[in-house]
């Protein structure tokens, strides 16, 4: 529903070219000087990833001498607005595909011939076609892709006697008896069902609760393949699926108390022993089963809706050309290396560095073909990763839906609040905004 591509409207095509001439001609430090063998990359990362980067990029320093002057970034977003204020990009940013269509409006991208990438044959035509922007031009290379997957403390489970939910209705039974049947055997009732980052901050609501409304069979935005969208938000199967999720906020001990005020940020749960369910991304994997051992990390794939749908939310990060750079052959050269087989298998690897730092992976699943991540870490679960991803959606990246994300996630976060809320109005809610931000964004048939 979400991954066909379009071309919108000359206007804001020319308008982006005009920002990206702007930045190009006008940037101020070194990391505009075409002779300097450097790159300033940034990416979003906390301590952990930042490690795994620099393992990375210190492998590219050595293999071509070309130095990286990395800087891992927490307020990302809001760094790079400072830095597009001064005109002066950083070479290369890593970060969230889903920000591109964002990035490219504001004109921080260069566009990238896809063809002049050498191993660009090595990732697949649909991953490539995902970094198209509305102006059919291609605007990030391909770094890591991933699809939620549901977690689970395998010994709480097997202590209770319970099989691998399947279905909606057994994962609700397992979060009841998680919260109710003393899974860690303390003699205390201290324990809950699942971990939910249900903020409307930054969405998170949405990000949590997209996955069922895929599953029920419905939707958000339809891609109408002319340079349009519709939205279809507003359906009896979305209804269905935000239903179900209310019923877990609104069931005593489904869901860990406060989740309505929680963003990933503030939900230390599963690691803490504290919850027993959390669909969220892969990149947890490596950090649980440090937390709470391997072998009490089940990842599982997920329980079908009541149609009988698997589909789960996708995402990834893509490597960007800053607008402002000149330094176009060590931007291309630096994203060859990062989609090899060598540099992909280096970003999922777990270890600890020289400072006492155990590396986050980078990498979740590879966009590159020839490497198999199961193989890799030797670690069977990623094979049901891999399968999550091959049966997903994504949150459309060639449009700017930061705003459309926003919208769903106050009034899912309302929703799922008020157990006596009426979702229909609530569902109604949602697509005037739709309907009001594809006016804005020129995005309206």
């Amino acid at each position: 529903m979400m991954k066909t591509r379009t071309v919108r409207s000359g206007v804001a095509l020319a308008i982006t070219v005009g920002m990206v001439g702007t930045l190009a001609a006008c940037s101020t430090s070194g990391s505009s000087s075409s002779d300097d063998q450097s790159l300033e990359v940034w990416t979003r990362s906390a301590a952990e990833s930042a490690a795994s980067y620099q393992l990375v990029f210190d492998a590219f320093t050595e293999k071509t001498g070309i130095k990286i002057d990395y800087k891992p970034v927490t307020e990302f977003d809001t760094q790079l607005q400072a830095r597009a204020g001064q005109k002066d990009l950083p070479d290369v940013l890593i970060n969230d595909a889903g920000s591109l269509g964002n990035y490219v409006s504001q004109g921080f991208l260069l566009p990238i011939d896809r063809t002049s990438i050498a191993g660009n044959d090595q990732i697949s035509d649909a991953t490539w076609e995902e970094n198209v922007g509305t102006d059919g031009e291609t605007y990030g290379v391909p770094w890591s892709r991933q699809a939620n997957v549901t977690i689970i403390r395998k010994d709480w489970r097997e202590k209770l006697g319970l099989a691998v939910p399947t279905t909606w209705d057994e994962l609700t039974a397992l979060g009841e008896a998680f919260a109710t049947q003393d899974p860690d055997g303390n003699g205390v009732a201290d324990t809950y069902g699942m971990v939910v980052p249900g903020s409307a901050q930054n969405g998170y609501s949405i990000r949590w609760g997209a996955s069922y409304i895929f599953q029920a069979g419905g939707g958000l935005l339809e891609n109408n393949g002319d340079g349009t969208y519709t939205s279809v938000v507003n359906s009896p199967e979305t209804e269905t699926a935000v239903e179900w999720m209310r019923a877990q906020f609104c069931t005593p001990g489904v869901v860990v108390p406060g989740s309505i005020n929680l963003t990933t940020a503030d939900t230390p749960f599963f690691a803490q022993g504290i919850a027993g369910i959390y669909q969220t991304g892969p990149y947890n994997i490596s950090s649980f089963d440090t937390a709470v051992g391997a072998e009490n990390v089940e990842v599982i794939a997920m329980p079908a809706g009541p149609d009988g749908g698997v589909t789960s939310l996708a995402e990834g990060e893509n490597i960007y050309f800053g607008a402002s750079s000149k330094k176009a052959d060590l931007q291309k050269q630096l994203a060859e290396f990062l989609i090899t087989p060598e540099a992909q298998e280096l970003a999922m690897k777990v270890e600890k560095t020289d400072s006492g730092v155990v590396t986050q992976p980078v990498v979740r699943l590879p966009v590159n073909q020839n490497v198999d991540v199961a193989a890799v870490k030797d670690d069977p679960r990623w094979d049901v990763v891999a399968d999550a991803y091959s049966d997903s959606q994504y949150f459309p990246y060639a449009i700017d839906f930061l705003p459309f994300r926003q919208i769903a996630g106050d009034e899912l976060n309302a929703l799922l609040a008020d157990c006596s809320s009426d979702i229909p109005a609530g569902l109604e809610a949602i697509d005037a905004g739709f309907v009001a931000e594809l006016d804005n964004q020129g995005l309206s048939r």
